[in-house]
């Protein structure tokens, strides 16, 4: 069925519903998230993690989302009340979140396909013809209406969206697809070794975003039928999509950019250093995540600031930022902020250095400090005279998490066991 109109793509939007897994608990930003899920990690500057699908889901025309939640979940479910609460159910759009809650049994969700077995409920009341899950923690602008598209054209049954990484990248790191020369799926392997080409372009692999489009019933039918084996680990990489594409029509959609053939945004920032460097890219004068575009915008909730305020023009006393990204609310007073992202309310006190970091909001930096290649927590109160990361073996004897490549970690129990120590 070719494309027509974009009528034909907004008509297959409206009779999709999208459910977001949410519930990770982000295990390899250590400590950054021991009180909040990995989609619930602060990005950019003003954002959530969690907004980016989000905000594809509307700016594709989709507005019935499903949020399934687990990990320490508050501060994730109090954004998307404040940021996603405007919905209207009556006018046929709702973003809503779905906790565990042990519908099936006494257990809580054991996989990604779990996850959405125990909505199946509330996912039929929507009576959608087609049902996309989404993996809640990747970075990342996509219009799902043409993965859906493709989706109906092909006649599949299941579609796979995937993106194309160098093969020696994907090695052990990601679900790997290999297709045929019309992208249907042959065979799928979790973080293989060696993984396989796509055909006609050598040295180039297939890697599953993680997100997903089924037809609605057919997506019933197998979450039922795994919920039945004892032996099944309840996921779609590690069950599902290896046992369907035997009998069924399985398709890949590669995430490509349609006027350049190169490979879009796309990041995951599941480890400290992922992290950091998705977050320095922002800052550089044409960062690939374009978040100026008003015709996609990334939607999110923001508290009601002051504008940021550079204050003292001294000699050693001058409050200004270079090449660096800077939210309400913050205020640089007689301090350097360089290459650095600052999110809303933050304070950099006078005679201090910040050079490369990330400063999640609320967080303040003392007088006389000096930060470099750091990711700060929220409302971390930085000591007066203390320096980050120009010595990593002091910032381990300070208790600070230090990274293979350098990034120093500082959260408010390592800064209280810091000033602990030292008034002992």
């Amino acid at each position: 069925m070719p494309i027509t109109s974009h009528r034909y793509i907004s008509k297959l939007t409206r009779d999709t519903y999208a459910l977001i897994l949410a519930g990770g608990k982000g295990s390899r930003l250590y400590e950054l998230t021991d009180w909040r899920a990995k989609p619930a990690t602060f990005f950019g500057g003003k954002f959530r993690i969690i907004d980016f699908p989000l905000s594809n889901c509307i700016n594709s025309g989709i507005r019935r989302v499903g949020i399934a939640t687990q990990y320490k979940s508050h501060s994730l479910i109090r954004h998307i009340n404040r940021a996603w609460g405007h919905f209207k159910k009556e006018l046929g759009e709702s973003v809503e979140i779905l906790p565990a809650s042990q519908r099936d049994g006494d257990r809580w969700y054991a996989g990604t396909a779990d996850a959405v077995f125990q909505n199946i409920d509330i996912i039929r009341h929507e009576l959608p013809k087609y049902v996309m899950i989404l993996s809640g923690d990747h970075v990342y602008r996509m219009d799902y209406g043409e993965l859906i598209a493709k989706h109906v054209e092909t006649g599949a049954d299941m579609t796979v969206c995937c993106i194309e990484v160098p093969t020696e990248e994907a090695a052990g790191a990601f679900g790997v697809m290999t297709v045929d020369e019309e992208n249907r799926v042959q065979r799928f392997d979790e973080k293989p070794e060696h993984p396989s080409h796509v055909p006609g372009k050598p040295g180039v692999t297939l890697a599953s975003m993680g997100n997903y489009v089924f037809n609605t019933e057919f997506l019933f039918e197998q979450l039922k039928r795994d919920n039945e084996k004892e032996s099944s680990s309840k996921d779609f990489g590690h069950d599902i999509i290896p046992e369907i594409i035997k009998t069924s029509k399985v398709y890949a959609y590669p995430f490509i950019d349609s006027d350049t053939g190169g490979q879009p945004y796309w990041r995951d920032v599941g480890t400290l250093d992922s992290f950091w460097q998705a977050n320095m890219e922002l800052v550089e004068p044409s960062p690939q995540l374009n978040m100026y575009d008003a015709n996609w915008p990334i939607w999110t909730y923001q508290e009601q600031t002051a504008p940021a305020k550079f204050i003292f023009d001294e000699e050693n006393r001058r409050g200004l930022a270079i090449n660096s990204t800077v939210s309400g609310g913050v205020i640089v007073s007689g301090a350097t902020v360089k290459s650095s992202l600052l999110f809303s309310q933050v304070r950099v006190n006078s005679y201090s250095y910040v050079e490369q970091a990330v400063v999640l909001p609320g967080a303040e930096i003392g007088r006389n400090c000096t930060i470099k290649k750091a990711i700060i927590d929220r409302s971390v109160v930085v000591p007066e005279g203390l320096t980050v990361g120009v010595d990593n073996e002091q910032d381990k004897a300070n208790g600070f998490r230090v990274t293979e490549k350098g990034v120093v970690l500082v959260t408010r129990d390592m800064i209280a066991n810091y000033l602990s120590k030292q008034q002992g």
